[in-house]
């Protein structure tokens, strides 16, 4: 383990661009946080986590597929060099981990690992959360952490790039304090995670009537920021844009929440009210999910009730029909 001193973030960061892209958080001018590239705007590591998803570093909102043209067809160019992204919380690192998985199965998603393959991943953790919360500790699941305790910044290598890239920190003194951080972090409550899961069961059972979501449909309002919000959100569309004699084919972020997200050619929709929308998203990361993946797609960032004008996001909904339709 490693420590690196507050004021020698923008040193330790700025190094490493020259074998990697780096992208992690920097401070907006209108206070927001956001993945930046170092010296673009103020670091910004603490505050917990990212109001846009991380893991649009890999999944990105728009992205060329090929081009096609009087030379043939050309793929897009291989980024110059791998990409650095720092600023997952632990959170976040489930939800690249499930994504991964996504894009792993069957045929592999070329485009996504054109960029994913040979990142590194740096997580934040500790005392840096929102007003300075605990995050607990992560203890895996990337190659290196930043555990923040106090003024100084624990850097714990989970791999042999993280072990290589922080090397050249000064050793810390035996790890109590990171052992007093996992110990505060597990004592942390976590009645969202229970709330989560009551939701999943009373969904697989069957047991939330239809009547419920046309409630919750009444307060959406199609603003789509859930899903843009949500780093396991993986629906996109693909459109082709010709200019001249070259056509261009790129995928775009699609949301369930759009009318058209599933309407057929005929005319008919399988989604065609807010109600079975709204259904669909959440029984999609609560229920579906499980079946297909073995376990629920919610990792509770919070980013979709954070970012949500009316209340339905993820937590809040799965908290109603606990409230509800659960065990008394």
């Amino acid at each position: 383990m490693r420590v690196l001193a507050l004021e020698g973030e923008d040193e330790f960061f700025a190094a490493l661009e020259t074998r990697y892209l780096v992208r992690l958080p920097v401070l907006l001018a209108d206070g927001s946080r956001a993945l930046g590239t170092p010296g673009s705007a103020p670091l910004a590591l603490a505050g917990g986590a990212l109001p846009a998803k991380p893991t649009s570093a890999f999944f990105p909102h728009s992205g060329p597929l090929f081009s096609a043209g009087p030379e043939g067809v050309l793929l897009p160019p291989a980024p110059p060099k791998p990409l650095f992204v720092a600023g997952f919380t632990p959170r976040d690192l489930d939800c690249l981990r499930f994504i991964d998985r996504f894009f792993a199965d069957g045929m592999l998603d070329d485009v996504y690992f054109r960029l994913r393959k040979g990142a590194v991943i740096a997580a934040v953790s500790g005392y840096c959360g929102a007003g300075g919360a605990l995050l607990a500790p992560a203890g895996g699941g990337c190659d290196l952490e930043f555990v923040r305790d106090a003024d100084r910044w624990l850097v714990v290598p989970y791999s042999e790039v993280g072990a290589a890239l922080c090397s050249g920190l000064p050793d810390t003194a035996p790890d109590e304090a990171l052992q007093r951080l996992k110990r505060e972090g597990a004592a942390l409550p976590d009645e969202d995670r229970t709330i989560i899961r009551e939701a999943s069961r009373l969904l697989r059972e069957d047991l939330v009537p239809d009547s419920f979501w046309a409630e919750i449909g009444d307060r959406c309002i199609a603003c789509t920021g859930c899903n843009l919000a949500c780093p396991t959100c993986t629906c996109f569309g693909v459109q082709d844009w010709r200019y001249g004699q070259e056509v261009e084919r790129g995928r775009m972020w699609d949301s369930c929440q759009l009318s058209g997200f599933m309407r057929e050619a005929s005319g008919h929709n399988p989604l065609g009210s807010e109600a079975l929308r709204t259904r669909r998203r959440i029984h999609h990361k609560l229920a579906a999910d499980v079946t297909r993946w073995g376990e629920i797609s919610c990792f509770l960032c919070g980013r979709c009730d954070a970012v949500c004008p009316t209340g339905i996001g993820m937590l809040a909904v799965a908290g109603e029909m606990v409230e509800r339709f659960g065990k008394s």
